[in-house]
């Protein structure tokens, strides 16, 4: 369990063609292959470090349960006759992520409802795992959860007892292991993946329906693989699982036909799936850690594309934070009581610092490349929305880079992964995109980025004032551009991807129940003037509106809303400009004169007034 500085030099290195294809946006088998090897490297590193600190916190407790010198002469035991099985163990996804929060709580000193013991036991578990796959005799015990004993990447033993936190025993040896807690007892083997009363095996998912192509987990198991503490296990039914394989061997289908480049690095990096409930249609679920290489959680969306698209994204999630491993792509800024600095992201509801718009952009960029091909590919009644979504994206891609490019805080790293990223998103901007599909990006792009700024932006109260006396002495609006805006984020802001969401029913299902405003159409956070914009019935929105902003209580994106039902009316266009590049103004002013004469004005005639100032408003995001 052990390795030189020499090795551990040697691993933490990438070659120059690997980094150069990671920096593009790909990267090949043998660049994953590199990316692990530093993964493996850091790993024993941590498992090393914490083991030390669990050592020095044993011996100095009385009531320590756990014999943790135990468990780490179990796992040498297995290392020694059986090293490809500590490895897998060491590996899996579940293991990064225990180690971070682990040494994350040791540090931090934070509250957890899981006891220390139970944390640093968790190497006991790792270590039976490891001595069932190798064969050894061992005794070990371990943490138990509410009657759960989990044996990661082996299955998981449910034991009579709800209690919280308790302590089993596991003995095992090259047939048999035994698996205790009190009067409670399972016994498993010879063959651990056969189901018998009391476990649960771990089911595996073949890529493309045939195992030698790759295989991945069936989480449902390891207390870690929820990217944070330990959670309990979520066994899954088995029509469920049956669904995860068939979606996933159609996936894996469009992948080799529109990703072939890229699919032997995913079935090289790609270890296991987390089924998460599923979530509304065209928002499905899933996420990915630094700390955990290969694992992706995820709900089952409606189409084997929109599943395509969210491995390609999560597993660009993957690569960039191996990455990150070896090199910084920005620096740190140093301690200040300053805000800190945050920007739109087209793909988030919530401001994000600088690190994490690198990693959606680096994430977006391989779902715009994955459209790309797809709406080349796809069936004629899937084509529609796979040119959305790659012009969506493209744009999307291509305004956030540009926004941070040449910021002072990035590495030269960060700077060269976004020149890379620049050259390969501007190869794509001459595309041709059917002229409904661009537009509809078009709307669905600008409609975030409003609302994002309605929600996010305050304007500086003072000129809030000028504006407001020269409102009422008829006077033309004031300057407003040598002031900015200050970010002020909004937890309540939520479902900024309406419009797009929207849009996508309308171009797979033209006629479908989505139409009906009374409810929303169906879709979470859609108001009626949404459905009716998603419609391009854009007179009634702007009559809606209109009475929300006059005589009702607006929610905030409204403004943003009326900028958008302008659109096709030649009169306003100045006032639809405005409002969807300043909302935050108009909201500002509007309220402003109600707080202060109990009367909103009329909204199209305050837009078209604040949009004859000589200047625009410099923007933040």
């Amino acid at each position: 369990m052990s390795s030189t500085s020499d090795d551990r030099a040697a691993f933490h290195r990438i070659s120059a063609a690997a980094l150069d294809q990671l920096l593009r946006g790909g990267g090949d088998g043998a660049a994953i292959d590199e990316l692990l090897s530093a993964e493996r490297s850091r790993r024993l590193l941590l498992l090393r470090a914490l083991y030390d600190r669990s050592i020095r916190l044993a011996s100095n407790s009385a009531d320590f349960p756990l014999p943790l010198d135990d468990a780490w002469e179990s796992l040498e035991r297995a290392q020694a006759k059986a090293p490809e099985v500590v490895e897998d163990v060491l590996m899996a996804p579940g293991t990064g992520t225990w180690l971070s929060s682990v040494l994350r709580h040791l540090r931090d000193t934070q509250n957890s409802d899981v006891p220390v013991w139970a944390m640093l036991g968790h190497l006991a578990s790792l270590a039976a795992a490891s001595a069932v796959g190798a064969r050894i005799e061992f005794t070990l015990k371990v943490p138990m959860h509410e009657g759960i004993v989990s044996l990661p990447g082996l299955g998981c033993a449910l034991l009579p007892t709800r209690e919280d936190w308790t302590i089993a025993r596991v003995t095992g040896n090259q047939w048999h292991v035994r698996i205790t807690c009190g009067s409670g007892e399972v016994m498993v083997g010879p063959d651990w993946e056969r189901r018998v009363p009391g476990w649960q095996p771990t089911r595996r998912l073949s890529l493309g329906g045939a195992p030698d192509g790759g295989v991945v987990t069936l989480e449902e198991h390891d207390p870690y693989r929820g990217f944070s503490g330990p959670t309990a296990a979520r066994v899954v039914s088995e029509p469920e699982a049956q669904t995860w394989q068939s979606s996933l061997d159609e996936t894996w289908k469009i992948l080799l036909r529109d990703e072939p480049a890229h699919t032997d690095a995913m079935r090289r990096g790609l270890m296991s799936l987390t089924p998460m409930p599923r979530g509304e249609r065209f928002r499905p679920y899933s996420s990915s850690s630094a700390e955990a290489f290969g694992a992706i959680n995820a709900s089952l969306p409606d189409e084997a594309s929109e599943l395509a698209a969210t491995l390609v994204h999560e597993f660009q999630h993957i690569k960039l934070g191996a990455l990150t491993h070896l090199a910084p792509l920005v620096r740190r800024v140093e301690k200040t009581d300053g805000r800190p600095e945050l920007f739109h992201a087209p793909w988030r509801d919530d401001p994000r610092p600088l690190e994490g718009l690198l990693q959606g952009i680096y994430a977006f960029l391989g779902v715009t490349r994955f459209w790309r091909s797809n709406r080349r590919t796809a069936d004629a009644a899937r084509a529609p929305l796979a040119h959305f979504e790659f012009a969506l994206w493209r744009e999307a891609v291509w305004s956030t880079l540009n926004s941070i490019r040449f910021h002072e805080r990035l590495t030269p790293l960060g700077r060269r992964l976004l020149e890379s990223l620049a050259q390969t998103c501007a190869g794509w901007l001459g595309d041709a995109v059917p002229a409904t599909e661009l537009r509809l990006a078009r709307e669905a792009a600008a409609s975030h980025r409003s609302r994002w700024r309605e929600h996010h932006l305050r304007p500086s109260p003072e000129m809030v004032h000028q504006a407001l006396r020269a409102w009422h002495r008829g006077e033309a609006c004031p300057p407003l551009a040598h002031t900015m805006s200050s970010l002020v984020p909004d937890g309540e802001a939520r479902f900024l991807d309406t419009a797009a969401v929207l849009f996508r029913h309308r171009l797979t299902n033209p006629d479908g129940s989505w139409r009906d405003p009374t409810g929303g159409g169906g879709v979470r956070g859609a108001g009626p003037v949404d459905v009716l914009l998603a419609r391009g019935d854009r007179s009634a929105a702007r009559q809606e509106l209109s009475k929300q902003l006059r005589h009702g209580d607006p929610a905030v994106g409204s403004w943003a809303a009326l900028g958008s039902a302008l659109a096709d009316s030649s009169e306003q266009r100045a006032a639809c400009l405005f409002l969807l590049r300043s909302p935050e103004w108009a909201r500002a002013v509007a309220e402003a004169l109600h707080e202060e004469h109990g009367r909103r004005p009329d909204p199209v005639a305050l837009a078209t007034w604040l949009s004859s100032a000589t200047s625009r408003l410099r923007p933040t995001d």
